[in-house]
């Protein structure tokens, strides 16, 4: 989406996944879904790609995130339990701190912050 936004030329499916250094497949899955969410237009042909549909400080680090993996939750246990099997959690409170810091950072971040 970085790329996306940073260029003036429509980039294509080939052109990210070179310059990313990931395969052309899973690109465009990832591209699948935010098209289908509505964060880029997608053109077919040999001129075509993808532009943003949105201005990059209405996209956030968050909403990406979640279009690609689903909802980031705020974890209390790392191991998805409702009881601890050890009476006390070794962690804490980390899991929960951690977490939320991660989700509050995507959430306060947009494409125009990296541009």
């Amino acid at each position: 989406m970085v790329l996306i936004a940073r260029s003036d030329a429509v980039l294509n499916v080939l052109k990210i996944s070179e310059s990313i250094g990931s395969s052309r497949h899973h690109v465009a899955k990832i591209m699948q879904r935010l098209s289908k969410a509505g964060f880029v237009s997608s053109n077919r042909g040999p001129s075509g790609g993808f532009v943003l549909k949105k201005l990059p400080a209405e996209i956030s680090l968050l909403q990406i995130y979640e279009v690609i993996e689903g909802p980031l939750s705020v974890q209390v246990c790392p191991m998805d339990r409702a009881e601890c099997p050890f009476g006390k959690c070794i962690l804490g409170d980390l899991s929960l701190r951690v977490s939320g810091e991660i989700k509050d950072y995507l959430a306060s971040r947009t494409l125009q912050d990296y541009l």
